[in-house]
């Protein structure tokens, strides 16, 4: 009997075949991974954690494959289990005159087309291999009158599956545990208020200048963001445009936009990152200027239009460094007179238009 050890073909992990045979036939093929399963990608984890992305493991399918062709033999059961699993009329037509194709043939193909999904069939994957994690009917016909099936191959093939599943579910906690620990460590606070009121301090006495202000006045903003607890992203790129970070509060994303300039700030940047915001889905954004900003630039950005964008400025963290307000008690303050008010520009401590 063909065991699933049996089916892998040593060579270049890059061009690795995975070895198509079957016990009943006696014919066996060499099938490419990344030919006949679609995008390569390893991280499903079969027991319903994160999928990282979008695959569903080439280790799991060949288990399922060779428990598919042991526990039927009719091409007919074959299929039926492909259709109460998800596969689509489109799919289980794409297959033809399947009557016509061996058994190992059909699953081959299907499991092909299945990879061919954009979402790399992940949904069907999950849920045949849930069907066949469950098995335990033996039709008593092929088993035991026919005897065209063996009912120990089968339930080895079953315990196999089972065991792959463990050795993934085993190192999916594994790896669960270590980005929570990670997570852990990125959300405790870096350093203490009075560590990054004296990195402001040295900011405002011109102790750091150029460009490596704008970096510094960046990490400082990360410092509040986690001093309060809150979820933050460090700048990033993206279709060309450059954001300063985000903050996710009250379960939404804001991107950031911190300009330490030696005026306060006028309509052109503030523009551009308006154009940012609007560009992203319920898009919203914190621009920040240390010294304030004009008052037309307050007006042109309210006058006509949806608010997205609030205004902080180096008073208003001026208060949370001095330990009057925390970093999440400005910001809800500044986007309660948003959404209540119309207004952008707010002291944080009384609410009054700056």
């Amino acid at each position: 009997m063909l065991l699933l050890e049996d089916a892998i073909v040593p060579g270049d992990d890059a061009s690795r075949c995975l070895r198509r045979a079957t016990p009943f036939s006696g014919e066996a093929s060499a099938v490419n991974p990344s030919q006949s399963q679609g995008r390569h990608h390893h991280g499903w984890s079969p027991s319903g954690g994160r999928i990282a992305d979008m695959s569903f493991p080439d280790d799991i399918k060949l288990a399922m494959r060779d428990c598919i062709l042991k526990v039927l033999w009719s091409k007919d059961d074959i299929v039926n289990l492909f259709r109460s699993n998800s596969c689509t009329s489109g799919d289980i037509a794409a297959l033809g005159d399947f009557k016509a194709l061996h058994r190992h043939a059909i699953v081959d193909q299907m499991f092909a087309r299945l990879a061919t999904k954009t979402d790399g069939g992940l949904g069907q994957f999950r849920a045949l291999f849930q069907s066949l994690l469950d098995w335990s009917h033996f039709d008593p016909y092929y088993f035991d009158t026919l005897k065209k099936l063996n009912r120990a191959d089968a339930e080895r093939a079953i315990a196999h599956l089972r065991q792959l599943q463990e050795i993934r579910d085993h190192k999916i906690a594994k790896d669960r545990e270590a980005r929570e620990k990670r997570a852990a460590e990125a959300r405790a606070p870096a350093a203490l208020l009075p560590e990054l009121r004296a990195r402001f301090l040295d900011l405002l006495q011109g102790k750091v200048v150029g460009a490596k202000r704008g970096y510094a006045l960046e990490e400082l903003l990360q410092g509040l963001c986690k001093l309060a607890g809150l979820e933050a992203t460090e700048p990033f790129r993206v279709n060309g445009e450059q954001v300063d970070g985000a903050v996710k509060y009250d379960g939404e994303h804001y991107l950031i936009e911190a300009k330490w300039q030696d005026k306060a700030a006028a309509n052109e940047p503030v523009y551009q990152f308006a154009g940012k915001v609007e560009g992203k889905m319920y898009g919203r954004g914190i621009f920040i200027s240390i010294h304030g900003f004009s008052p037309q630039v307050v007006t042109s950005l309210t006058t006509g239009k949806a608010i997205r964008t609030i205004f902080v400025d180096g008073g208003d963290l001026t208060l949370v460094l001095e330990g009057l307000l925390g970093f999440d008690q400005m910001l809800d303050r500044k986007i309660k007179a948003a959404q209540t008010k119309g207004l952008i520009y707010v002291d944080a401590m009384t609410g009054h238009q700056k």
